[in-house]
């Protein structure tokens, strides 16, 4: 008899609906993560899920498994500290761009460098959103946010660079490809030793309408006509999705 797939399984479904705003992409990444745990079959006591702080970070208290909700920018070296306690758990992380790259940048670098065996799920939706809206380490050049009236002059992050140059997965899709990001985060979770997938995401409430955007739909619209798909490459470009890992 075939199993039945669903996201349900790995939710506590009591705590549903979720608290994200309306058109927020968090939670479409939510029931894709709990969509591609289901694809693997993980266990729910051999898996463990672990975020920092922010409207992303909230997610790993959705999971009905075992969860940790670490301080700002914390989230790799704790799920380091339990993959190296128990090196038979699944473990995975769930936060930010704000939470992983900025302040959790440093952790980043090294459990990269280290290659430690976790599986990283980056909701990057390039502003700082439970604060107000002010930029993040991913903002593109030009975008006006909280902080940046006249438009970011700083350069976002290239964490694809950063990855790679420790040789460790890396993947990118958007919420709108829904089936090519849910790829990503099953190759991710399939992946041994250190992966990384991010997720464009969009935030309507503090980011979309200051730069123009109507709804979280028209950014939806964005990423559709703005990112393609790119699979035989080693390295993406500024507007493609795929896996490099």
């Amino acid at each position: 008899m075939t199993r039945k797939l669903t996201y349900l399984n790995y939710l506590k479904q009591d705590l549903l609906p979720t608290q994200w705003c309306p058109g927020c992409g968090n939670g479409i990444v939510l029931k894709l993560a709990c969509q591609s745990l289901e694809e693997l079959n993980f266990p729910k006591k051999g898996t463990v899920v672990v975020s920092g702080i922010g409207c992303a970070g909230r997610s790993a208290g959705f999971f009905n498994l075992d969860s940790v909700h670490t301080a700002h920018g914390r989230a790799i070296p704790v799920a380091e500290g339990i993959k190296l306690a128990n090196e038979k758990l699944n473990v995975i992380v769930i936060s930010g761009d704000g939470d992983l790259l900025g302040i959790g940048g440093n952790h980043l670098l090294h459990a990269s460098r280290r290659n430690t065996d976790i599986s990283i799920i980056c909701i990057a939706n390039a502003i700082y959103g439970m604060t107000g809206g002010q930029y993040s380490p991913t903002t593109e050049l030009g975008s006006k946010t909280l902080t940046t009236p006249s438009g970011n002059t700083d350069t976002p992050i290239d964490v694809q660079a950063l990855i790679k140059a420790h040789n460790c997965f890396y993947a990118r899709s958007t919420t709108y490809h829904l089936k090519h990001a849910m790829k990503c985060m099953v190759e991710a979770l399939k992946h041994r030793g250190l992966s990384f997938a991010e997720i464009k995401t969009q935030c309507i409430t503090n980011d979309g309408r200051r730069r123009g955007f109507k709804n979280g739909y028209e950014m939806l619209m964005y990423y559709k006509d703005n990112y393609k798909i790119n699979n035989n490459s080693n390295e993406l470009k500024h507007n493609e999705i795929g896996i490099v890992g």
